[in-house]
């Protein structure tokens, strides 16, 4: 039996080892937000909401998702007994539509109190399989190909098994080019395009098929299946859809319409752990592979996003990578650490997502606070 009896809400502020620019801005700094979860028996579990500072990925922020988790999510968890956590998202669905960044921060939480009191890593409790998971690397747009020649060079010999490259249109095809030249044609490289694109840019797009990618990602605009539907039938190179797949439903629509040929899941987007496995067993069940985006997460969502992509259809290198690839010191004990041949170890043998919140460094860089109860 499951039994919230109090969250605590927390916003901390990180800042960034170094700027990081995508097609909609650049960010240095991250404004974090932690949920702490309290079980009837005195039980503790972590989890983070992965919404934004501004509406620039969802319409989400971490503004917008403290008020809705404040107001109707944790409402509906608060001394309510659970037979375990996967009956978490359907009350949380049942006539409140979107804010899934909100629900998954807590519906997440749960299933980490729940693994924690049945004393189970997070991976098993939600059916991993993998024992370590491959890493790979997302760099920001640079701001010259030389520079991001130099940045992917160095992320190849620290061990990253794939390197995703960040692109808006005028840094683009010249971009990858430059390093797919520098780096030769086995390296493992993708781009990311963060809906910066229209079918207008097709030319463009078409002109990565010769670089030999892994993966375009969600060229298109974030709501459309249908023209990545389009664009599919004019690129060689797979279209990976991130944006656009917020439930198990879009998943079948751009299996179905032909719109992509992998997905990037994140938990944060698609409302939490019991979607996320939805998604996955759907994409299985069709042969798409999936593997799982990061959010700048601090250790916290970095040790969900860990867990989750232990399952089986994982198959491909995500962006969760080590503690020391964004922050001088995160927030977790011990950090997440990556080998030298870009394995993250996924902790098997430690409850929950199997590393400590460090309070006393979490209560320092705490910048606001709100404590709710069961009534």
């Amino acid at each position: 039996m499951l039994r919230i009896e109090a969250i605590t809400l927390r916003e901390i502020a990180l800042a960034l080892k170094e700027p990081f620019q995508i097609s909609s801005g650049t960010q240095s700094r991250r404004r974090i937000f932690l949920l702490e979860l309290t079980s009837a028996d005195g039980l503790v579990a972590w989890s983070e909401c992965v919404a934004a500072e501004l509406p620039n990925y969802s319409s989400e922020t971490i503004d917008t998702c403290w008020h809705a988790i404040r107001e109707w999510v944790a409402p509906r968890v608060l001394g309510r007994s659970f037979a375990g956590p996967e009956e978490v998202h359907p009350v949380l669905e049942q006539n409140f539509r979107g804010h899934h960044m909100a629900k998954a921060a807590v519906e997440m939480g749960a299933w980490e109190l729940a693994a924690r009191t049945e004393g189970v890593a997070l991976s098993s409790k939600l059916g991993g399989t993998r024992y370590q998971i491959r890493v790979g690397i997302s760099l920001g747009i640079q701001a010259s190909p030389a520079a991001l020649v130099e940045k992917a060079r160095a992320a190849l010999e620290r061990g990253y098994r794939k390197v995703k490259i960040k692109i808006k249109p005028g840094a683009d095809v010249e971009y990858v080019r430059a390093v797919r030249e520098a780096l030769g044609p086995e390296a493992p490289l993708m781009a990311d395009a963060n809906n910066a694109y229209g079918l207008e840019d097709a030319a463009s797009l078409q002109a990565l098929d010769a670089l030999g990618l892994m993966m375009i990602e969600q060229p298109l605009a974030w709501d459309d299946v249908l023209r990545h539907a389009h664009l599919q039938n004019l690129l060689k190179t797979p279209i990976c859809l991130d944006e656009s797949i917020t439930s198990v439903d879009r998943a079948e629509d751009m299996i179905h319409l032909g719109a992509g040929r992998i997905v990037n899941i994140k938990p944060g987007r698609v409302g939490g752990f019991l979607q996320s496995k939805a998604i996955h067993d759907v994409c299985a069940a069709h042969g798409v592979p999936v593997w799982c985006g990061g959010m700048l997460e601090s250790g916290v969502g970095r040790g969900h996003n860990v867990a989750l992509a232990s399952l089986p259809n994982f198959t491909l290198p995500g962006d969760v990578s080590p503690s020391e690839r964004y922050w001088e010191r995160d927030i977790v004990t011990p950090e997440w650490t990556m080998d030298a041949a870009g394995w993250i170890v996924v902790p098997v043998d430690r409850p929950g997502i199997g590393v400590e919140v460090d309070r006393d460094r979490v209560e320092d860089l705490t910048v606001r606070r709100e404590e709710l109860r069961a009534p």
